[in-house]
């Protein structure tokens, strides 16, 4: 395993002092693996303080020294040393009751999660890998280190986290580790929101339909509005999928934006309180999109998403039935109201949407590189929009007499007009109409 210089020279500080050090976790893992790793943790049996004094010439960063941690900042930037340690029991299962210092790497290693992340290698040492990371990875399977139970009930946070190690390294989850994550997906509850929303955020852009769907219980545990959607026929000839399904594939068609990919995993939560079956047995969803977008924004202000995300995902779920029409001046119009942004990622979820119902109607997708030209040719008109578009403003009016609201409610009219193609996008034309109804 090759590190860099200034890894070396702190792996060598400490074994010139006396004390055994290590790279550990996630950078010999991504090294195993053949990627190019992030940032470089290290572990040693030297104590914080003695630590400090190896580096007593660096700036040095102590927030978790009483965790063991020294945070020694180099000209590549800040490299965690941590002593070796073990830990009690995580009663709240979010922090350990305690932190014991040990003294050998073996130890330390112990009480990681995954046999993945519990490798060390150090060049003078070798590598310590007392629970078969390595053997696992060639075998692409991702197992618990130890019980798993117990691994899950000291931070349940792991089992998301688990979630996303298999779907971004291609990882199968052993089958024991998978059933303690079910079992003690419940723990969940006593998590932090914003731990939580943290891990997902990171775990949706890379997930796939088929993960979606595998691990759909244990999301369910963290988003309920989530677990009465899976296997939900929808009685629909229209969806060939259950509910969640559908939900998967449209999660997985968009990109891998956030804001899209919050949006497609809620965007038909308001289907289950919506459905209504008529007298032949077909299923219905009157308003569900609007009772969708109302979900989510429950969803994700419990989750205490950022509020540009969450007001951006519930508008375009709130807006995914809305029937884009391939026609310049109803296009226009909704640009006008919309904004650019939103239509375009409009657009994304709803081609996702009608294209994993799996009813294969090549007709209805048709749609959408029509409804692209068109938005292209708007485009590239610099076509007149919004309010500050227009070839007039608010002291244009104030001259004509206008006061207060008069002045915004002129200039509203003077869009519509100019988007109804009624008036030209010219100053005299403006003015001439703005005062004549003055």
């Amino acid at each position: 395993m090759k590190l860099p210089g200034f890894v070396l020279a702190c792996l060598d500080a400490l074994e010139e002092a006396g004390y055994p050090a290590y790279v550990v976790g996630g950078c010999v893992r991504d090294a195993c693996l053949g990627l190019q790793p992030h940032d470089y943790d290290i572990c040693t049996a030297a104590l914080p303080e003695q630590t400090e004094t190896v580096f007593a010439g660096f700036p040095l960063v102590l927030a978790g020294k009483k965790h063991g941690t020294v945070g020694v900042v180099t000209e590549m930037g800040v490299v965690e040393i941590t002593t070796f340690r073990t830990e009690g029991a995580y009663r709240d299962n979010r922090h350990p009751d305690w932190v014991k210092f040990v003294s050998s790497v073996e130890g330390d290693l112990a009480r990681r999660d995954y046999t993945v992340n519990a490798m060390a290698y150090s060049p003078k040492r070798g590598f310590a890998d007392p629970f078969g990371g390595r053997v696992d990875l060639e075998n692409r399977v991702l197992r618990a280190v130890g019980d798993p139970e117990t691994r899950f009930r000291e931070d349940s946070l792991r089992i998301l986290r688990g979630i996303r190690f298999a779907v971004k390294y291609g990882l199968e989850v052993d089958p024991a580790t998978e059933a303690a994550m079910e079992n003690q997906a419940q723990l969940m509850d006593n998590l932090a929101r914003e731990r939580v929303l943290d891990e997902l955020c990171k775990l949706l852009p890379l997930v796939t339909a088929d993960a979606l769907c595998r691990f759909a219980p244990i999301l369910a545990a963290v988003i309920p509005e989530l677990k009465p959607m899976i296997g939900f026929d929808q009685h629909s000839p229209h969806h060939a999928y259950d509910l969640f399904t559908h939900t998967a594939l449209v999660t997985a068609g968009v990109p891998g934006d956030l804001t899209l990919r919050w949006a497609a995993l809620l965007h038909d939560t308001g289907k289950i309180p919506t459905f209504t079956r008529d007298e032949t047995g077909r299923g219905h969803f009157y308003g569900h999109a609007q009772k969708s977008a109302e979900i989510a924004d429950v969803v994700l202000r419990r989750l205490k998403a950022p509020t540009a995300l969450r007001e951006q995902a519930v508008l375009l779920i709130g807006q995914h039935m809305t029937k884009l029409t391939p026609d310049k001046k109803l296009l226009r119009r909704r640009v006008s109201r919309l904004g650019w942004e939103t239509i375009e990622s409009l657009l994304i979820l709803q081609e996702s949407d009608m294209g994993s119902k799996g009813t294969g109607v090549p007709e209805e997708m048709e749609q959408f590189g029509q409804l692209r030209a068109i938005l292209e040719e708007i485009r590239a008109e610099d076509a007149c929009l919004t309010v500050k578009d227009l070839a007039v403003n608010g002291n244009d009016l104030l001259s004509l007499g206008y006061q207060g609201k008069a002045v915004g409610e002129m200039l509203n009219a003077l869009l519509e007009q100019v988007l109804d193609e009624a008036l030209p996008n010219e100053r005299d034309a403006l003015l001439e109409y703005a005062k004549n109804r003055g």
